[in-house]
């Protein structure tokens, strides 16, 4: 049976059960889950569940067997410089390209969502289980959330290990990469109403920190939220900058060359009371029949050094490796 999985802000676990009926645009009551690809191609993306559940205990899962392949760099490499080049040639000022860990095995989809209930206050759950595949997740970002004529949202970028937060705080590439994404956020919203940035902050997630900000909009009218989608998808931490089709495309290109799934950094959403909010599906584990992905990204800008990114890669994935296989 098909399931849809989203973490609501006050600590619930929502499971929709199938069969789903798909529409193309949300429904004007009751419950319905928002799944698209990162390329948002999806002619009917608004799922209304047969049913619905707060999940109060942790499913029984299966085993999980999976074995994990070595990640080559050369690849990643190639795009980085290709990133690069096009900074340098001012065509760019930044993006994000995609390395993804590949394995093969066996793991009961019961298994991962049991982790997800454990999970610190920071990380919201979310994902799909379907017949053969699916991907689950834990994200610290929230595209928006639309309730009551006001928009909530973040910038979330610049990414340490938690023993560094000193060091990390008054780190120039960090901090530069961050607002990057706060003031190009902005910059999107500022024509739709009044916009209210909190101060930058640490996010600490255990493992790792990033730099937050919090951004609240007093919308001057009703907005639609495909419109809203259409407008935040991706984020400046996700997508290039500056936005266009021609950027666009070429993320999508840098992504497809890195094998990244199509789900990852894709808005997830729950339409519920008259309330839409959206999660980014970024640390994450992805699943078709035996064949697993482990995808994590990094933001290139100027100062960005090769060795640096590749570590950082290889930090988020630890991170979700920990959540989903702590035993391996």
């Amino acid at each position: 049976m098909e399931r849809a999985v989203f973490g609501t802000r006050n600590g619930e676990v929502l499971v929709g059960y199938g069969p789903f009926t798909a529409f193309a645009e949300p429904p004007q009551e009751g419950v319905a889950f928002y799944r698209n690809d990162f390329a948002l191609s999806e002619d009917k993306p608004w799922l209304v569940p047969d049913w619905v559940e707060v999940l109060e205990k942790a499913p029984a899962g299966g085993e999980i067997e999976i074995e994990w392949g070595e990640l080559d760099p050369s690849g990643f490499a190639e795009v980085f410089r290709e990133v690069s080049e096009a900074i340098n040639q001012g065509v760019i000022e930044k993006s994000v390209p995609v390395v993804t860990a590949k394995g093969k095995g066996s793991c009961d989809p019961d298994a991962l969502l049991a982790s997800l209930l454990k999970l610190p206050k920071a990380l919201r759950p979310y994902g799909w289980i379907g017949e053969n595949e699916g991907f689950l997740g834990a994200t610290p970002e929230v595209l928006f959330r639309y309730f009551d004529g006001r928009i909530y949202t973040m910038a979330l970028a610049g990414t340490a290990r938690s023993d560094e937060r000193m060091l990390f705080a008054i780190d120039d590439k960090e901090i530069r990469e961050h607002e990057f994404v706060a003031q190009t956020l902005i910059a999107k919203l500022s024509d739709l109403g009044m916009v209210i940035r909190s101060d930058r902050d640490i996010l600490d997630l255990g493992k790792l920190i990033h730099f937050q900000t919090l951004i609240k909009v007093e919308l001057y009218q009703y907005q639609e939220t495909k419109v809203l989608i259409e407008r935040l998808h991706p984020t400046p931490a996700l997508g290039p900058l500056p936005r266009t089709t021609e950027t666009m495309n070429q993320l999508k290109d840098w992504r497809e060359r890195l094998d990244c799934p199509v789900e990852f950094g894709a808005p997830f959403g729950l339409l519920r009371d008259g309330e839409f909010e959206a999660l980014v599906a970024i640390r994450m584990v992805a699943w078709k029949g035996s064949e697993f992905s482990l995808p994590s990204g990094c933001g290139v800008i100027q100062e960005s050094r090769l060795v640096n990114e590749w570590r950082e890669l290889a930090l988020k994935r630890s991170s979700v490796s920990d959540l989903f296989f702590p035993s391996r």
